[in-house]
């Protein structure tokens, strides 16, 4: 491990707003898939941000840039972004820090163990930025049945997952699983960029987010998407309400999918983030 990789995780250990709790304090349990609820479950609010706010989870964030922007755009929304690897989350939690945002928390831990530290209702919003499209393995997928049930545990009736990608693959395979189960899908466009935004200004998300939501979708971006962008490539974005589950597996050909996205993604998702 590198020098400045090992300084990262020491200076992480400063943070108050970086929660980093052992693997084996969330897996120590039986109840549910194994885990054992975490102290922080359901107190986010008065334990880490101390004031009472909507909580928006950024699942996959990487270096917290998405979460920090969107945090300084809506002071009245309190932002935590969770990744598993403690030097990027080093860069959003070291801004955090500096500039003294008391509306954003950042967690490390694995996706799937979500629900060990979030309440039933707790979570108003879900983003998906740039995930992992996994065309080898369905259920390893974030918008996969398996992880919208896992996300129903703590997102609250009605509560919104946005999903921005570059990945036609993932954006095809999302909007079939919410054919599949009749989900509410309030807004959805296979080139973001290349859409008219007041044609989101009239669609149902505008309404239910505000129109400050439909313009961060715009002018809030990775380090990488922009990259992307640079590439001449298409960013795809959708909206939706889950629902209450149980969902069905849809029926649809990933192989044909994988041929349309084929060579475009340059970057392996190990440093997307």
């Amino acid at each position: 491990m590198g020098h400045g990789k090992l300084k990262k995780f020491e200076e992480n250990k400063t943070f108050s707003c970086l929660l980093q709790p052992e693997s084996v304090e969330v897996l120590a349990g039986t109840s549910g898939f194994g885990l054992t609820d975490h102290p922080i479950k359901g107190h986010w609010n008065d334990v880490m941000f101390k004031k009472p706010a909507p909580i928006v989870l950024e699942l996959g964030c990487g270096r917290g840039e998405y979460t920090i922007d969107l945090a300084h755009r809506n002071p009245e929304f309190n932002y935590i972004g969770v990744d598993i690897k403690g030097a990027r989350l080093w860069r959003g939690a070291k801004d955090a820090t500096e500039e003294s945002m008391g509306n954003v928390a950042f967690l490390r831990t694995r996706i799937e163990f979500a629900e060990a530290f979030f309440a039933p209702g707790e979570i108003s919003e879900i983003w998906l930025t740039f995930s992992d499209p996994q065309i080898k393995s369905e259920n390893n997928r974030l918008t996969s049945p398996l992880f919208l049930e896992r996300y129903g545990r703590f997102l609250k009736p009605g509560g919104i997952i946005h999903l921005k990608t570059d990945s036609i693959f993932l954006h095809e395979y999302t909007k079939a699983v919410c054919k599949e189960n009749g989900l509410s899908v309030i807004a959805c466009t296979e080139d973001l960029y290349g859409s008219d935004r007041s044609s989101l200004y009239d669609s149902a998300l505008a309404s239910v987010c505000g129109i400050k939501a439909v313009d961060s979708l715009f002018e809030v971006r990775t380090y990488y998407e922009r990259m992307f962008l640079e590439q001449g490539l298409k960013i795809t974005y959708m909206a939706f309400v889950p629902g209450h589950g149980p969902y069905s597996y849809p029926e649809w050909d990933p192989d044909y999918w994988k041929k349309i996205e084929g060579n475009r993604r340059t970057f392996g998702h190990g440093s997307v983030q």
